[in-house]
């Protein structure tokens, strides 16, 4: 039975709680819109033109990388976000039945900080696109402008982002393909097709790139889905979600990249996309703008659920209604503000950087999280354990994920080759950062063997199964 149609700005009441089954609303496409509008915005643009400016790819050889690491990363996010009708709970909380009540909490503050990240680069990004457009209004005004903005959407929560999106999709897809249009039908120059080449640390970095862009927003894809009515199963959210991120993302990084090389070398991102589309360059960065904003109350929502878990890992009996969603919106929206009015002038490429190392933790818990779900318990968890004060069934600490867990960023870091670590074989591929690669390989077989072995109720279950 599915809940009754309320309004698009109604205020969400829940929010880490369990969404029962006669509340359960929307369908499967919903995902798809989510995600293709929200990945159609500045950010992927100006990092899809690094393909160009930084990994020194042409435009043959930057798409076929673009599209082959957003469509494998693409799985890992898809497969997330179809465990939320099954459980109606959010992805954080889930993880307590992976690792433990108090086992959860590092995943859960880091996914956090993550996403306060993101919050305070696009609250940047927004500020400039609103000055750019208005350059009368001044910096700090449009900073707080941008955030109040993404906030009051992130507040009112789980309907209002979907409606948004729905809407976004029809019109950031129009305004995209009407954008490669206009560049492609310019005096391009000469070197449009031959600047830049192939390298193979180049491809690689710009493989990893969408593999990682991708599996950046794993820990709160459920968020999104949580909603569904149990009975849509897992294939439909699957490829919803799939086709909606990858292609909204495979089409952003394409345009940071066509915008770049139609124009001389050496032109900002942005820059280059007021240039290349000549009058629609003004329309674009309206829309975008739009998209900057709708985008980050995405980040707000995602960030308060995880401080939410985080408080609620010491106060089991706690659950917070709108008047503490509010309260901690507006904590986020302060010290965000703060943080992005004292950016300087390379903030984003610096938060890109501390993303690409944060992957070192997100990996081997993307890991653990979606062979658990698929293969160990396939889908089977005990919901009223996951709010105990004890942690219920999967206890204060589950010993086999944590351990699963430290391997799995252990074995990462001889490979990192991030910002703020490099690791002695991180040249393995000059310039491309693999450990990701090692991360996946290593966690996913240890803590399915350890999980194997751990439990003989699992084991049983494990065998029967292998002899169907």
């Amino acid at each position: 039975m599915s809940a009754a149609p309320r309004s698009a700005v109604a205020i969400e009441t829940h929010t880490v709680d369990h969404v029962a089954p006669a509340e359960r609303h929307g369908h499967s496409r919903d995902l798809f819109t989510l995600w293709f509008s929200t990945n159609i915005a500045p950010l992927p643009i100006v990092t899809g033109a690094m393909v160009v400016q930084t990994f020194h790819l042409n435009l043959a050889w930057g798409l076929m990388a673009i599209v082959l690491g957003h469509l494998l990363g693409g799985v890992v996010l898809a497969l997330a976000s179809a465990q939320g009708p099954r459980l109606g709970i959010p992805q954080m909380v889930q993880s307590r039945g992976q690792f433990g009540r108090y086992g959860a909490l590092l995943i859960v503050c880091v996914t956090a900080l993550i996403y306060v990240g993101f919050f305070t680069s696009n609250v940047v990004l927004a500020g400039k696109s609103i000055q750019g457009l208005v350059p009368a209004v001044p910096m700090p005004l449009a900073i707080v402008v941008g955030a109040l903005s993404a906030t009051a959407i992130g507040v009112i929560g789980y309907r209002c982002i979907h409606t948004l999106n729905r809407w976004g999709t029809w019109v950031m897809g129009a305004g995209l393909l009407a954008g490669f249009a206009m560049m492609l039908t310019q005096p391009l120059p000469a070197d449009f097709l031959t600047r830049g080449g192939l390298n193979a640390s180049g491809f690689v970095a710009t493989l990893s790139l969408g593999v990682i862009w991708q599996l950046s927003f794993s820990p709160y894809t459920s968020d999104y889905s949580r909603y569904l009515p149990e009975a849509v199963g897992i294939a439909r959210p699957f490829w919803a979600t799939y086709l909606g991120a990858t292609l909204g993302t495979i089409l952003a990084f394409s345009f940071g990249v066509v915008a770049v090389l139609a124009v001389p070398a050496g032109n900002d991102a942005m820059a280059a996309v007021a240039q290349a589309t000549g009058w629609l360059g003004p329309v674009l960065m309206v829309l975008f703008l739009l998209n900057i904003i709708s985008h980050n109350a995405l980040n707000l929502y995602g960030a308060v659920l995880a401080i939410i878990t985080c408080v609620q890992t010491f106060a089991a009996g706690w659950t917070p209604g709108v008047k503490v969603k509010v309260v901690l919106s507006s904590l986020v929206l302060v010290g965000c503000c703060s943080v992005a009015l004292m950016a300087s002038a390379d903030f984003i490429e610096r938060f890109i950087g501390l993303v690409l190392a944060m992957t070192m933790i997100l990996v081997p818990w993307a890991s653990i999280n979606l062979i658990d779900f698929y293969l160990i318990k396939r889908g089977d968890y005990h919901i009223p354990s996951l709010f105990a004060a004890d942690g219920g069934r999967y206890g204060r600490f589950n010993g086999h994920a944590i351990a699963a867990y430290a391997v799995g960023i252990l074995v990462q870091l001889p490979f990192a080759n991030t910002a703020l670590f490099k690791g002695p074989y991180a040249d393995l591929v000059a310039g491309a950062d693999l450990s990701w690669l090692f991360g996946l390989l290593v966690t996913c077989p240890l803590y399915f063997w350890l999980a194997y072995q751990g439990s003989p109720a699992q084991a049983a279950r494990l065998q029967a199964a292998s002899a169907q």
